[in-house]
């Protein structure tokens, strides 16, 4: 049984945390809050430049530059700074761009000129419209990876997709509430959200995933060559319902513009029983991520501890 100064001293903590949680979200709802009084690109843009001065100070610097020394040894320091600068400033507009999701989605499926949005895959979007089968659609932090839900929409198809809210809860909370209005059913990464998916598959819905988080359990695979756990979610899905997965992303494009891509269906590796192998499709998902990611480096999320080193970084004074 812990004793009363224990517990006293873990309602302190706890208390601080909520403080320090409830002073961050305080403080970025106030910049949105006054981006959303700026023009949209000229907003986007200037939360674009102060991203690029500031992010290359915070702590989360040093895990993107060791993430990137191992994905790309080939590459001088210089390089990998440039490619993490272009990752801060992706993300300062992936932010940014939430609250001027109703101006920036521009995209008509009766248009024929592209506007700021263009979507590639348009067939496949009409076939998986209008089979009304059960599918899988799986993307990565790459470019606005929001904006893919809601292209699904334009075509009338409704994905329940899979996510993982931010670690503030206060963040977490605002961002759920923007999501929902705009990007249809979400179901938060935790206990429970398996079943959820699964049924939703059962009911001959659509589902959709993020496949590039840190895992700490699951199948044993290798991301740019380095050995990481990938999530088995999808695969298993896959073999209790034997639906078609089709990789997705999203792409920045110059001046404020993004091209989204559906591509075809892809062959998910089996053994000699005819059962999903969840291991090597697991390894597929990677391999799809990382060509991805070796397209656009600078357009993905380098300070996720994708190969969990933060605890190494920490113990050698790094981090």
């Amino acid at each position: 049984m812990a004793s009363p100064l224990r517990m006293a001293l873990t309602r302190i903590v706890l208390g601080l945390r909520r403080v320090r949680d409830w002073t961050i979200a305080t403080a970025v709802f106030a910049l949105l809050r006054l981006i959303s009084l700026l023009p949209a690109d000229k907003a986007i843009s200037m939360v674009d430049g102060l991203a690029r001065r500031i992010g290359p100070m915070t702590p989360r610097q040093r895990l993107a530059m060791e993430n990137l020394a191992r994905a790309y040894p080939e590459k001088s320091e210089a390089e990998r700074r440039e490619i993490a600068v272009e990752m801060w400033g992706n993300m300062s507009r992936l932010a940014a761009e939430y609250v001027f999701l109703d101006k920036l989605f521009d995209f008509d499926p009766e248009e024929t000129e592209p506007g700021r949005i263009e979507v590639s895959g348009v067939d496949i979007f009409i076939k998986l419209r209008d089979e009304k089968k059960p599918f899988i659609v799986f993307t990565a932090h790459t470019g606005n990876f929001e904006l893919l839900p809601i292209a699904a929409a334009a075509y009338d198809l409704d994905v329940m997709a899979l996510f993982r809210p931010p670690n503030n809860p206060y963040i977490a909370k605002r961002v759920l509430a923007a999501r929902r209005t705009s990007m249809g059913h979400l179901v938060p990464s935790r206990a429970g959200a398996a079943f959820t998916l699964a049924r939703r598959l059962e009911a001959g819905g659509a589902v959709g995933m993020l496949v590039d988080q840190k895992f700490h359990k699951g199948a044993e695979t290798r991301f740019f060559g380095l050995e990481t756990h990938t999530n088995p979610l999808l695969a298993k899905l896959v073999r209790q319902y034997d639906c078609d997965v089709y990789p997705a992303r999203a792409i920045r494009l110059p001046g404020g513009r993004h091209r989204l891509e559906i591509e075809p269906a892809i062959t998910i590796p089996r053994g000699a029983d005819g059962r999903v192998d969840v291991a090597a499709t697991a390894q597929l998902l990677n391999d799809k991520v990382e060509s991805w990611v070796r397209e656009y480096p600078g357009q993905w999320q380098w300070f996720h501890d994708r190969w969990e080193i933060k605890y190494q970084l920490k113990a050698q004074g790094r981090l």
